[in-house]
Parts: C-alpha cells; sequence; structure tokens
C-alpha cells in the first residue's frame, strides 16, 4: 500500500487545517489507518486512528475535541480535520496503514505502510 499525505501548512494558534492522507488501495476492512505526529527533537506520537475495521476511532488525549478522523472511501482517502490548532501541534504528521490489532493501535511500531509526511506549523 502506498500512502501519500497532504495539506500541511502554516496557520495560527486558533486555526484550522485539514490533512489528507490518499492510499493505493482500500484500507476499510483490511488495514488499520492511524495518523501520528513527530515534533523536532521528540519521538512520534500517536494522534489517531480507525481501527482495522473501519468501525472503532481513537485519539490521543491531547487532541480530544479538536481533531477528528474521517475518510471518504469511494477515493481511498483518510482525512484529519484539525480544528482550535496550538503551537504545540506544530510537527509533521504522517499516515499510516497496518494490519493491527486493537492492542496496537497508538504504536507506531505496528503499522507497515507509511506516507511522506506534511509539515504542520501552527504560529502562536
Amino acid at each position: 500500500v502506498q500512502l501519500q499525505a497532504s495539506g500541511g501548512g502554516l496557520v495560527q494558534a486558533g486555526g484550522s487545517l485539514r490533512l489528507s492522507c490518499a492510499t493505493s488501495e482500500r484500507t476499510n476492512n483490511r488495514y488499520g489507518i492511524a495518523w501520528f505526529r513527530q515534533a523536532p527533537g521528540k519521538e512520534r506520537e500517536f494522534v489517531t486512528a480507525f481501527s482495522r475495521t473501519g468501525g472503532y476511532t481513537y485519539y490521543a488525549e491531547s487532541v480530544k475535541g479538536r481533531f477528528t478522523i474521517s475518510r471518504d472511501n469511494a477515493k481511498n482517502t483518510v482525512f484529519l480535520q484539525m480544528n482550535t490548532l496550538k503551537p504545540e501541534d506544530t510537527a509533521v504528521y504522517y499516515c499510516a496503514a497496518g494490519p493491527v490489532i486493537t492492542s496496537s493501535t497508538r504504536n507506531w511500531r505496528a503499522y507497515t505502510y507509511w506516507g511522506q509526511g506534511t509539515l504542520v506549523t501552527v504560529s502562536s
């Protein structure tokens, strides 16, 4: 599976961005698909994910209520809507997919396929 992330950019604190992750094949009912992020000098961090069946969503506490993961199965695309952005959301955002079991949803090492990353910069 090939993944291509896009939509990053520079935004002021309090603003919004929508990231897209286009996949080369269907992921619903095949792979868990997630967004991770990595800020300079920090470890890769889980943001949000769809379960392998697509029936469940998971969020990091730091983004719950502000970020929403969604998908358009007809277009093989997953979205990350980010609202009320904060400077601490600044990072490279990656989408990832893989045959992930539920207990490993938040573990980046469980994902097999990765997009190239898109930079989100939130200014204060």
